[in-house]
């Protein structure tokens, strides 16, 4: 009786052992089988939060400004395409802050009572700028923004023209940006953009022996068409 008992708990005994080595047993094949992908099953990876962008970009004035002490007085300036690079980095799918980065000229002419003075100089102009980015995600490959930043334009080779001495001040701005994005492919895309910088630079300027002031009011307009890489 006691050998009988002896082999039934040699059985369960066994028993238990076999449930538990194969509950462990089918537990490992179901954690690899969930690591590995299956067949038909596309597996895409994060996007990096990095992004550039190279555009042509036109930059058009709003013709307007002055001389203090010189009523009538008005100035124009001309209008430039240049290349443009800027370079996004994302916090969120939806939150970006984008750094853009360009050079230009802009000739300076009087107007109105001082239209005489014809061609008053050129300058060179950086204006870089950075805004901070709305993205809106709920469009598949059109990915459209809105954005809002500061400017700090730095005014450099300035040469005079009809007048003795040219010298514009560099100065803080604001922008206002909207555009989009239509992506191609996870990495590449085309990109539209419009920005508006608010940038009225305070100027000193020498003519005929005179030493004058004055605010030239650029407000300049940048529309701008390029490629998008995302990273």
């Amino acid at each position: 009786m006691a050998r009988k008992r002896m082999g039934v708990a040699r059985g369960i005994t066994a028993a238990v052992v076999f449930i538990v080595v194969g509950q462990q047993a089918v537990a490992a094949d179901l954690v690899q089988a969930a690591s590995v992908p299956q067949a038909g099953v596309l597996v895409t990876e994060a996007p990096s939060p990095w992004q550039i962008r190279l555009r042509g970009l036109g930059v058009i004035t709003k013709d307007s400004g002055y001389v203090n002490a010189v009523p009538g007085s008005g100035l124009s300036y001309s209008d430039t395409v240049i290349p443009e690079l800027d370079i996004t980095y994302f916090f969120t799918d939806n939150i970006a802050a984008e750094l853009i980065l360009g050079t230009t000229y802009a000739d300076i002419a009087g107007q109105g009572t001082i239209s005489g003075l014809g061609n008053i100089g050129k300058v060179r102009l950086l204006p870089p700028t950075l805004t901070l980015q709305y993205h809106f995600t709920d469009f598949g490959a059109f990915k459209p923004y809105v954005g809002a930043g500061v400017n700090y334009t730095i005014f450099y080779n300035q040469d005079a023209g009809s007048a003795d001495a040219l010298k514009v001040k560099n100065t803080f701005g604001t922008a206002l940006q909207v555009g989009f994005d239509y992506m191609v492919d996870q990495h590449w895309g085309v990109n539209f953009d419009v920005k508006k910088l608010f940038l009225k630079p305070d100027f000193d300027v020498t003519v005929a022996g005179a030493k004058l002031t004055g605010k030239a009011e650029l407000d300049p307009l940048l529309i701008g068409a390029g490629v998008t890489y995302r990273f």
